[in-house]
């Protein structure tokens, strides 16, 4: 696949992962889609999250991987393409060591 539309496919996923997550969530705590992680045939999508607080993460991961089949019937109503990935939620590890070490600059 031309890697511009790979891409974008990946970026609508974190936009609409976004919106959906937004509407859906109790409030709880705060989602964040970080970003997308889509397989070279564009047949699966990892979503990558961070929450805030973080002692809210294990139970918003937990939300998230029950509602991904909700979330797919979702993508698929806003996007009309031939396959539609299947989706997997995760946390942004790399996101929260590079939040971690922002912390420790800051200290230093």
């Amino acid at each position: 696949m031309n890697t511009q539309k790979h891409e974008r496919l990946a970026e609508y996923i974190r936009e609409t992962a976004a919106e959906y997550l937004s509407r859906e969530s109790n409030r709880d705590s705060l989602i964040t889609v970080t970003r997308v992680e889509l397989s070279d045939k564009n047949d699966h999508a990892r979503v990558l999250i961070t929450v805030l607080p973080t002692e809210k993460e294990e139970g918003a991961l937990e939300f998230v991987s029950r509602r991904k089949n909700d979330f797919r019937l979702y993508f698929m109503k806003k996007i009309d393409i031939n396959r539609t990935p299947r989706f997997s939620f995760a946390i942004d590890m790399g996101e929260k060591n590079r939040q971690r070490l922002d912390e420790i600059s800051k200290r230093l």
